[in-house]
């Protein structure tokens, strides 16, 4: 879904590259007269049109996909008195259509865009990815220059997605922790539009003008205020020429644009601010004014931010979380034009008491300046930092969104300086910049002092952007990697696929190796185990999960010496790998991402890590108060209430098996009582590489990678001790659900949320499986369905409405799921218009027109589904275990190809029974009063 990007971003998580030395060149190229050619940082190449329209161009053919991002330095820090969520607002009129194009979202559906749009405090951008062809491109590009100078921006349509606006307000405000840093950040700014939230005021987006709201679009929608990045697979010369024709045509404007002028004060003492709203968990937050994002101190801050914030290696986890005061500590800073904001602080769970984690918090904060940062804390956080951004630089699409960011602080290059600052900070940098920002008086939390001595912090000021990148020279151009065909049959005849252990060994790791190549020489993998059976798992309760979560806090000492929690992260960060663990029911996953000359001995240490891991008691308890925190906070939230209630209706087994669903008292019974010495014995008794699967593609020597696999699980073919448990999987049939209506009141929630859960008596690979696969993306499945045009497009009703299946492989059991989110006061409407939309598919049917249109959009979907190194790991682990190969998804692709609307017809009517459906809704009904259906 499209919409303002959320007001603090806890964490940015991204993917993996190289990069070589600094280096700026330009590059020749034949484009069309009046083009300028700019600077070319690596890789990437700047062009200018007459018009004053930025073009970036950011060619790599690793993977066969486009990325076309137009960004717009506009946001809500240009709004002025009563225009405050103009900014998005545009953002979704936008997608309203235009004269030439009435319907861009039935559009991107037909063609297989991943199509979105966001607003910031700087910058508004609108984005497209889709597998690589040049008539979609073509397409897309023409649309974005229509869309820049011809867009309705109608009454009519702002009228119906007013409702749709409120409803993703609502939303954030269903969110306890969201609305303490809003506020937290609007009593951090007196005049700043910083201190505003993107979304805008609720007075000002209900009674927006729509004269207003089209001169605001006027005055920023323009060439000389945007800039146009393609990323991926395209020819650039060709590219460049069509960009030229379809924006070029677009006169440059006589207005000029006033610069923003308003600059905090330093804040001249310490703020207070307190929310009170039910659900959600304790929380202690501390911010503090910094500089600009692309200030040469920024580099610093985020080191800092890195130390503070850090987990298991900073100072607020070690300090505060670690003795057991909170249940998880945070900190990050915000990458703004203008002076921006430096944010630290923890997670209560249960019972925990706030005043002694905010006292903690603040006693770690105002600490640094007497307790230094040191050599290891700072290089602990420049390792992390450079990993992630080497990571995201890997991939085409990332790289192409992630520029918006750059351009918002002033000029594209930052991307590489910023990277280049962190390179190059010193300790005594990061303490410097502690000394001055992290001051009592430049801090917003609990409540005012008032002081008779003052301690303020350095005068705000703007980066002079020209000259700080006037002798700029990134590093050098990352070397092109080779055009992937990832057709299925392609993808068969690359894979390698064995047995560890040897050719026909009945038991043990199967493996499958994509070699390929990858920008940055990145590598993902994904490693499956799985043990038990229903008989022997009884009463094993939150066992399994407590294993996966503990699994990165260290191993045994024996085993290759024993590493700690902080010795391992290190290790993992050394190695520049991303790995994650998680465990439930009866299997254990291990996500990892590395580069190629890292993958061996990040195998070995994955295989320490599963074989012998420490399970440390302090752990198991910091894991513990975590989870309880985050099961408090689903009790009131509505999509967490009638998700719950969906596994738990009709689910036949009792408390004892694997498969039961239990309710939240019953989870935080089980969490409150499983033990480490249960979870150590869980361990020791099932787990093991006797039964699973490893999935390994990107760049690798694949001989080397099947020997360090063999190396590291070949021989785990049993428990260490115990009787043997052998995988077999727990059965799924289905079972009779009562079909019923279920109601939950969510007290004090603006945004309700509603699911549905309708019986499939058939599998994956059922007849009609391919027909009923389509029929729920022409009914649900997207921006062109006809849940969105009605209900989102037409009536404004909610900001997310769709249907998906939720296919069972195995047993003739799966499920077509639907939800909505939407405002208490329009339940009924919601429940009529899905309802009748449902109705209304079976009595008349789909249409020639949809089918033709959704066909091609799903395929697309689905091959752009197979470029993506992370989802082909996954998607080869799931061959593995279910004993097929990409020929069997090529099948899938061919079915649905060869489909009429008579099929499509006659398997949505003889499989979809509103009769049979459950419906679950949740929201604070009672204080909206509407009037309930029966």
């Amino acid at each position: 879904m499209f919409g303002t990007t959320a007001l603090l971003a806890m964490v940015v998580a991204l993917a993996a590259p190289v990069w070589a030395d600094a280096q700026t060149t330009t590059q020749p190229l034949a484009w069309p007269t009046g083009i300028e050619a700019g600077a070319s940082v690596e890789g990437i190449t700047e062009y200018r049109l007459p018009n004053g329209l930025q073009v970036l161009l950011v060619p790599d053919a690793s993977k066969p996909t486009a990325t076309v991002n137009v960004t717009y330095r506009v946001g809500s820090r240009h709004e002025n008195y009563g225009e405050t969520g103009m900014a998005h607002l545009l953002e979704h009129l936008l997608f309203k259509g235009t004269p030439t194009t009435p319907a861009p979202w039935s559009e991107f559906t037909q063609r297989g865009l991943r199509a979105n749009g966001t607003t910031s405090h700087d910058r508004t951008n609108y984005f497209a990815t889709f597998s690589a062809n040049n008539d979609t491109l073509d397409w897309y590009l023409g649309w974005q220059a229509d869309a820049m100078v011809a867009s309705f921006i109608a009454r009519k349509d702002l009228d119906t997605e007013m409702t749709v606006v409120r409803n993703e307000l609502e939303a954030g405000e269903n969110s306890p922790g969201q609305m303490l840093l809003q506020r937290t950040v609007a009593t951090m700014y007196e005049w700043h539009a910083y201190g505003h939230s993107t979304i805008g005021a609720r007075s000002d987006v209900e009674n927006v003008d729509i004269p207003r709201l089209q001169a605001f679009y006027r005055q920023h929608y323009q060439p000389d205020n945007a800039t146009v990045i393609v990323a991926g697979r395209f020819d650039p010369a060709r590219v460049l020429a069509r960009v030229a024709a379809v924006f070029g045509a677009i006169p440059r404007p006589t207005r000029v644009l006033a610069p923003t002028y308003t600059l905090e004060s330093a804040q001249d003492g310490e703020r207070s601010v307190t929310t009170r709203r039910s659900g959600g968990s304790p929380l202690v937050v501390a911010a503090y004014h910094v500089v600009p994002g692309a200030h040469p101190d920024y580099a610093a801050l985020t080191l800092l931010a890195q130390v503070l914030g850090d987990t298991p290696g900073g100072r607020l986890h070690q300090r505060v979380v670690e003795k057991g005061l909170a249940a998880g500590a945070f900190a990050f800073t915000r990458a703004l034009a203008e002076p921006g904001q430096l944010f630290a602080g923890v997670q209560l769970g249960p019972k925990q008491d706030i005043e002694k984690a905010r006292a903690a918090v603040l006693a770690v904060l105002d600490g640094v300046a007497a307790e230094p940062v040191r050599a290891e804390e700072v290089e602990r956080a420049r390792r992390q930092w450079l990993n992630a951004w080497e990571q995201g630089f890997t991939d085409p699409e990332i790289v192409g969104v992630q520029l918006s960011e750059a351009i918002a602080l002033g000029d594209w290059r930052v991307f590489f300086l910023h990277r280049d600052q962190v390179r190059a900070a010193r300790v005594a940098d990061v303490q410097r910049v502690a000394t001055q920002w992290l001051r009592r008086d430049n801090r917003t939390v609990g409540i005012h002092i008032p002081t008779a001595a003052p301690q303020r912090a350095p005068a705000p000021a703007r980066v002079d952007i020209a000259a700080l990148m006037k002798d700029f020279k990134g590093a050098a151009a990352v070397a092109e990697a080779e055009a992937f065909d990832s057709t299925p049959a392609a993808l068969d005849a690359r894979t390698v696929v064995t047995r560890l252990g040897g050719v026909g060994s009945p038991v043990g790791l199967q493996l499958a190796l994509l070699p390929k190549g990858t920008r940055g020489n990145a590598v993902q993998g994904l490693l499956a185990l799985h043990w038990g059976d229903v008989a022997n798992l009884v009463n094993q309760g939150v066992t399994a999960e407590f294993m996966g979560a503990l699994l990165d806090k260290g191993t045994a000492a024996g085993a290759g010496g024993g590493l700690s929690r902080q010795q391992l992260a290190d290790r993992f960060d050394t190695l520049r790998a991303q790995v994650g663990f998680s465990a439930s029911g009866q299997s254990l996953y291990v996500n990892f991402q590395t580069v190629r000359e890292n993958l061996v001995p990040l195998l070995a240490l994955i295989g320490q890590v599963v074989r012998h891991p420490a399970l440390p008691a302090d752990g198991m308890e910091e894991t513990r108060r975590q989870w309880l925190a985050s099961i408090d906070s689903q009790r009131k939230d509505p999509a967490a209430v009638v998700g719950n209630a969906l596994e738990r209706h009709g689910n036949p087994y009792p408390p004892s098996d694997l498969r039961h669903a239990r309710s939240f008292d019953a989870m935080a019974v089980a969490v409150a009582a499983t033990t480490r010495a249960q979870v150590a014995a869980y361990h020791r008794r099932f787990v093991s590489a006797a039964a699973g699967e490893l999935a390994i593609v990107g760049a690798m020597d694949a001989s080397a990678a099947q020997r360090a696999a063999e190396a590291a699980f070949g021989n785990w073919r049993q428990p260490a001790a115990g009787p043997t448990a052998a995988y077999v999987r727990a059965p799924t049939p289905a079972t009779a659900t009562p079909p019923v209506r279920l109601l939950f009141e969510t007290p004090d929630k603006a945004n309700a949320q509603m699911r549905l859960a309708l019986p499939l008596a058939l599998t994956d690979r059922g007849a009609d499986a391919p027909a009923l696969r389509l029929a729920s993306y022409i009914f649900g499945s997207g921006p062109g369905s006809r849940l969105w045009k009605r209900i989102r497009d037409a009536e404004g009703l909610s900001y997310g409405v769709g249907t998906w299946i939720a296919w069972n492989e195995f047993e003739p059991n799966s499920t077509l799921n639907g939800d909505a989110q939407f405002a208490p006061q329009n339940l009924a409407k919601v429940e009529a218009a899905w309802k009748e939309e449902l109705t209304k598919s079976l009595r008349d049917g789909f249409t020639a027109t949809e089918l033709t249109e959704a066909r091609n959009g799903l395929l697309n979907a689905r091959r752009l589904n197979r470029a993506q190194d992370d989802g082909l790991a996954g998607a080869l682990v799931s061959n593995l275990y279910l004993g097929r190969r990409f020929a069997d998804a090529q099948r899938v692709d061919d079915a649905i190809a060869a489909l009429t609307v008579e099929q499509l017809n006659a398997a949505w009517r003889q499989h979809i029974d509103p009769a049979k459906a459950v419906w679950a809704w949740g929201g604070d009904f009672a204080a909206a009063q509407p009037r309930l259906p029966p």
